[in-house]
C-alpha cells in the first residue's frame, strides 16, 4: 500500500536523480544514450507517481478510500493531455 508521503518521497528521489543525470551530462560524465534512456524512464515513472497521487487525492475529495487507487500503466499515463 502506498501512502501520499511515500509517493512524495519517491518523487523527490527520482527528481534528485534526474538533476544529477542532467548535471553529469552537462559535465560530460555520462554517455548520452544511457542518460537519455534513464531520463526517459525517470520521466515516465514520475508521471505515474504524480498521477497516482492525484488519483489518491481525488478519491479523498470524493469521500472514497485513497488506498483503492492503483498505479496505471505507463502507456495509459503517457497518453494523457496536459
Amino acid at each position: 500500500m502506498e501512502t501520499d508521503q511515500r509517493i512524495l518521497h519517491r518523487i523527490t528521489e527520482m527528481a534528485d536523480e534526474e538533476r544529477r543525470l542532467r548535471d553529469s551530462l552537462t559535465a560530460g560524465g555520462v554517455d548520452r544514450a544511457a542518460e537519455r534512456d534513464r531520463l526517459g524512464s525517470l520521466e515516465r515513472e514520475l508521471d505515474q507517481c504524480w498521477e497516482l497521487l492525484r488519483q489518491r487525492r481525488a478519491r479523498v475529495g470524493f469521500g472514497e478510500d485513497a488506498d483503492e487507487a492503483r498505479v496505471r500503466p505507463q502507456s495509459q499515463v503517457e497518453s494523457y493531455r496536459s
